[in-house]
């Protein structure tokens, strides 16, 4: 069962760095495009917590670090201009 957790992990990994590198090949207009989408759906979300109707409670992290992912990536992109 050891083995599967780690080539869980391994993928999981892998894909981290796929996403990270498709982030990157992105222009800052289109991150900013997708950070307003993000926000909206974090804020829906965050409704649907308070009334207690949240299917997927998951979600509101992986959408509160994917907001982190880009934020750094812009951060970045104009500290290198």
């Amino acid at each position: 069962m050891a083995a599967k957790t780690k080539k869980a992990e391994a993928k999981t990994t892998v894909e981290k760095v796929n996403k990270h590198a498709e982030l990157r090949a992105k222009t800052p207009d289109e991150l900013k495009d997708q950070l307003v989408g993000l926000k909206k759906e974090q804020f829906n979300l965050r409704f649907q917590r308070a009334t207690q109707q949240l299917e997927a409670p998951a979600r509101v992290r992986i959408v509160r670090r994917e907001i982190a992912r880009i934020k750094t990536i812009l951060g970045e992109k104009s500290a290198a201009k």
